[in-house]
């Protein structure tokens, strides 16, 4: 495992958020600004920092209410334009002027948002299995377990319950991979058992009208993107991001690298082979400018 340090700062309404700092980039590349899924947390750029750490840094970052970031007062603020807040907060608080923004899910609308008040610091983007329009099947699903707190004794109980869950996203998945995603998902409790590592909460928006995001044009903000290096990843049987918008995102901003990685849903988690090759081919074109 690649070595990181902690890292905290303040949002402006007084969380303490965290972040893992993956050192590497010493000869002047941009560092790569990580962003989680919605239930999400930095363990999930794991196996990716791995791999890139050392040649490139990597601040892997736990949105507020995950992981070690502390959990919102006021519930209504875990909102996408909340969270964008709060990243420009850290960028500011580290004096990144330059950065690649690789985002999943939740954290590829935040990648785009970023076009929009960062553009000229933007130096390439991920976005994985997310798009301008997302599905309402797969906000539907993700409404079924969004906030719905399970407890299990042992690590393989977490992963057989998590395996249940999502079977139909990862079909070919071993024991050895749903232990490792339960192990990025959870978290051991004092008490002994192993829990979601994320404040339920986060679920109170979306049960508002438009509070899935569902209410934000986020076609502008993915073409800010333009001129920039981009990949857009798109796992085959994704119920988020269509293949029809992942084609009408490659036609409104030429250049985009669309990779579709077979067999799974959404969302793909970085370490398949063609997603490890779409990010050296990305970071590739990130370094020759």
């Amino acid at each position: 495992m690649a070595e990181w340090s902690d890292g905290y700062w303040w949002s402006k309404d007084g969380l303490r958020l965290h972040y893992r700092d993956y050192a590497g980039g010493a000869d002047g590349r941009p560092p790569i600004l990580c962003i989680p899924g919605l239930t999400r947390n930095v363990r999930d750029f794991a196996p990716m920092a791995d791999r890139l750490a050392g040649e490139w840094r990597l601040i892997c970052v736990d949105l507020r209410g995950r992981g070690e970031s502390a959990y919102a007062k006021d519930p209504m603020t875990y909102v996408p334009l909340t969270y964008l807040q709060d990243l420009e907060a850290l960028l500011e608080e580290l004096k990144i002027d330059r950065f690649a923004a690789f985002g999943t899910s939740l954290g590829g609308l935040l990648a785009m948002l970023l076009s929009a008040t960062s553009r000229d610091r933007i130096a390439g983007a991920l976005l994985n299995d997310i798009g301008p329009v997302v599905e309402p099947g797969g906000i539907a699903r993700i409404r079924t377990y969004v906030g719905k707190q399970a407890n299990w004794p042992t690590w393989l109980h977490a992963a057989r319950g998590i395996q249940q869950g999502n079977f139909a996203v990862y079909p070919d998945y071993e024991i050895e991979q749903w232990l490792a995603m339960a192990k990025r998902l959870c978290r051991l409790t004092p008490a002994g058992r192993i829990i979601y590592d994320y404040d339920m909460k986060i679920a109170e928006p979306m049960k508002l009208p438009g509070g899935d995001g569902g209410g934000m044009d986020m076609w502008p903000a993915f073409e800010g993107l333009a001129g920039r290096p981009v990949t857009l990843i798109r796992g085959e049987h994704s119920d988020v991001l269509s293949q029809a918008t992942a084609q009408e995102m490659a036609k409104r901003v030429p250049g985009t690298h669309l990779v579709t990685v077979p067999g799974i849903g959404h969302a793909p988690v970085l370490d398949e082979p063609e997603c490890a090759a779409a990010i050296d081919r990305l970071l590739g074109r990130v370094l020759a400018g």
